[in-house]
C-alpha cells in the first residue's frame, strides 16, 4: 500500500484522520498535530524500502506480530505504534530511536532530535532491546555471499518451498522456528564460526552484556604461579604469600579485586589443591619434531591517521621478536602499519594456507595501541582480539587442529596506571571490594584447546614503552625465551618470569608499574627445541 507524497491518510481507531490540503480546522485537534502528522508524511517520503525493513524488525519485540506482518509502508508503522501509544506528538523519543538505530541520522532533526541528543537519551528512554539491537547490527554485517552460505547450513531448517530470504527475514524465521531467543543464540555463533569468525564478536559482546559477570584482575607479581582453572581455560594467578614478597602493583579501589571472590563469582569451579608447575610435570608435550617449525607473525604499528601517538620504539621490539622467534626455528614474517580491515584480512589469509599442515605450530605478535579486549588498527578502529584468535580454531583451520597456537599481545588496556606499594613479607592482604565487570585474557581465547594469550597488561590499565628501549613486556619475553629454552623451560614457566621481572619493574620516578597476564587452553606443555645457535644477544655481544 503506498502513498502519493501531497496526500494525507486516514485511519479510524487512532486520532490519525487527515485529509487532502484545506482540511477543515473541525477535523484537526489542533495545529500541533497537524505538524505531527506532517512530519510523518515527510518521514514516510524519506524512508525507503530497506528502511521499512528495519524498522519493521526493530519493533518485533514491541508491537503484535501478526500485525507486523502485513506492514508495507512506513506509514503502517507509524500507525501501529500509535495505536499501542509508543508514539504521538508530546513523545516521538521511540521513533527518534528507531532511526537512530537504523542510522538515519539526516530525518532525526525532523522530529526536533540529533544524533548526540538521542545518544543521551537512549539508556533512560531507549525501547529496542540489546537482543534486537544485536541481530540488526549482525545483519547489518552479513554480504550476499555470507547469507547464500547461512542458507545453504540452514536448508534442513528452512522451508523446503524455493524462496528469497534476506538477513532479517532469515532470523525472523529462526526465532519463529523456536531456535533463536533471547536467552539461546548458540545458532549464531555456530552460524558465525563456520561462515565468518568476524561476525562472532557482536554475539560475544550481547552475551557478555547480558551475563555481566564481574571478571578476575591479576594485580600481583607471580613468583611461584598457580593455576586456577577456568573450565578448560586457565589464567594465571599467584599464592598469596609469595606474590608479596617483592614490589606489588596496588590498583584504584574501584578496579581492585580479590582474585579467588572473581572466580567463584563467575561460578567456575576450583581444584581441591592448586595445581602447580611442579604437579604437571608428568604432562607429556605437544610434537616439536616436523619437518618446518611454523610461522610467526608480527603486526607492528607504530602510526596512526588520528589522534592516536606514534609508538616511538617499537620497531625495536619488532625487531627483537624476529630475531628471537627466527632463532626458535620459526618462519618470521612482519607487517607495518595496517588498518583494522588489513588486519582481518590478514588473519583470513592466514587462516586459509594450506602450509600449516607441515608446521608445528603458530605464533602471532601484535604490537599497537589498545583498548579493553581490542587493538587499534592504523586507521584507529578497534580490532577484536577473540576475533583475531578465532580465526584459528579447528573449524576455521584445520591445518593447525590440535597445534598450539601463541599470541602475544603488546597494547594497553586501558588508560589506567598501576602503583608500586611496599609490604612486608608475614603482610596480610587487605579486604578489597567488589570488582566492576571487566575484560578478561580468558573471554579472548576461544573456548577450545590449544591457545595460548599472553597480555601485556590486565584489563582497564596502560602498558610502558621506553621510547628507545622498547616495551617493557616484549624485551621481557625475548629475554626469557634467550635465557630458558636454552634449559628446557616450557612456555608457561617462561611466562611466570616474565611475569616476575616486568612486575619488579617501575619508572624512574617510582610511580607506574605494570603486570602482564596470561590466559591459556594449552593441553600440555610447550617446550621450544634447543636452538644449535646460541641466542641472538650473545651472538651480538661476540659470543
Amino acid at each position: 500500500m503506498e502513498y502519493p507524497a501531497g496526500q494525507f491518510w486516514v485511519t479510524c481507531p487512532v486520532r490519525l484522520s487527515l485529509q487532502a490540503e484545506g482540511v477543515g480546522s473541525r477535523n484537526m485537534e489542533d495545529d500541533a498535530s497537524l505538524k505531527f502528522r506532517q512530519q510523518l508524511l515527510l518521514l514516510h517520503e524519506n524512508l525507503v524500502a530497506e528502511d521499512v525493513a528495519a524498522l519493521k524488525f526493530l519493533c518485533t519485540d514491541l508491537l503484535p506480530f501478526k500485525k507486523l506482518e502485513n506492514v508495507k509502508s512506513a506509514v503502517d508503522i507509524f500507525q501501529l505504534l500509535m495505536a499501542e501509544e509508543y508514539l504521538n506528538e508530546e513523545d516521538t523519543f521511540l521513533l527518534a530511536e528507531l532511526l537512530y538505530r537504523i542510522k538515519c541520522y539526516s530525518l532525526l532533526k525532523k522530529l526536533g532530535y540529533t544524533k548526540e541528543k538521542v545518544q543521551e537519551c537512549l539508556h533512560e528512554k531507549g525501547k529496542v532491546s540489546p537482543y534486537r539491537q544485536m541481530l540488526y547490527e549482525l545483519s547489518e554485517n552479513i554480504t550476499g555471499d555470507m547469507l547464500k552460505d547461512i542458507i545453504f547450513l540452514l536448508q534442513n531448517c528452512l522451508p523446503r518451498r524455493q524462496i528469497t530470504l534476506s538477513a532479517l527475514e532469515l532470523l525472523i524465521l529462526l526465532e519463529k522456528q523456536g531456535l533463536l531467543t533471547e536467552n539461546n543464540v548458540q545458532i549464531l555463533e555456530d552460524i558465525c564460526m563456520n561462515v565468518s569468525p568476524d561476525l562472532l564478536e557482536t554475539v560475544s559482546c550481547y552475551k557478555r552484556a547480558k551475563v555481566s559477570l564481574p571478571q578476575q584482575e591479576n594485580t600481583l607479581p607471580i613468583k611461584e604461579s598457580s593455576l586456577f582453572r577456568t573450565g578448560d581455560i586457565r589464567v594465571f594467578t599467584s599464592r598469596q604469600e609469595t606474590s608479596i614478597k617483592s614490589v606489588g602493583s596496588n590498583i584504584d579501589d574501584n578496579k581492585a579485586a580479590n582474585l579467588t571472590q572473581g572466580f567463584s563469582e563467575m561460578n567456575l569451579e576450583l581444584p581441591g589443591e592448586f595445581s602447580n608447575v611442579e604437579n604437571e610435570s608428568k604432562m607429556t608435550s605437544y610434537k616439536m619434531d616436523g619437518p618446518h617449525r611454523g610461522f610467526c607473525l608480527v603486526i607492528n604499528n607504530v602510526e596512526f591517521d588520528g589522534s592516536l601517538q606514534e609508538r616511538k620504539g617499537s620497531c625495536k621490539d619488532a625487531e627483537e621478536l624476529e630475531r628471537v622467534f627466527t632463532w626458535l626455528g620459526l618462519d618470521v614474517r612482519t607487517y607495518k602499519n595496517l588498518t583494522s580491515w588489513e588486519i582481518k584480512d590478514l588473519m583470513r589469509t592466514w587462516q586459509h594456507l594450506q602450509d600449516h599442515k607441515d608446521r608445528d605450530c603458530f605464533i602471532c605478535c601484535i604490537l599497537s595501541h589498545g583498548e579493553s579486549g581490542a587493538i587499534y588498527g592504523k586507521d584507529e578502529e578497534l580490532v577484536s582480539i577473540r576475533m583475531i584468535m578465532s580465526h584459528f580454531t579447528a573449524k576455521q583451520c584445520p591445518q593447525l587442529f590440535e597445534k598450539p597456537k601463541l599470541f602475544f599481545i603488546q597494547a594497553c588496556q586501558g588508560k589506567e596506571i598501576q602503583r608500586p606499594v611496599y609490604v612486608e613479607a608475614d603482610a596480610q592482604i587487605p579486604e578489597l571490594p567488589t570488582m566492576q565487570q571487566s575484560f578478561s585474557p580468558s573471554e579472548s581465547i576461544p573456548e577450545e584447546a590449544d591457545f595460548l594469550l599472553g597480555m601485556a597488561t590486565i584489563d582497564g590499565y596502560a602498558s610502558f614503552r621506553h621510547i628507545q628501549q622498547g616495551a617493557w613486556y616484549i624485551q621481557s619475553l625475548c629475554s626469557k625465551l634467550q635465557l630458558l629454552v636454552p634449559r628446557g623451560e616450557d612456555i608457561l614457566s617462561i611466562l611466570t618470569e616474565v611475569n616476575e621481572d616486568v612486575g619488579r619493574r617501575v619508572d624512574r620516578l617510582g610511580t607506574k608499574k605494570q603486570m602482564p597476564q596470561p590466559a591459556y587452553t594449552l593441553r600440555r606443555k610447550f617446550i621450544f627445541p634447543v636452538p644449535r645457535d646460541p641466542p641472538p644477544s650473545q651472538q651480538h655481544r661476540g659470543f
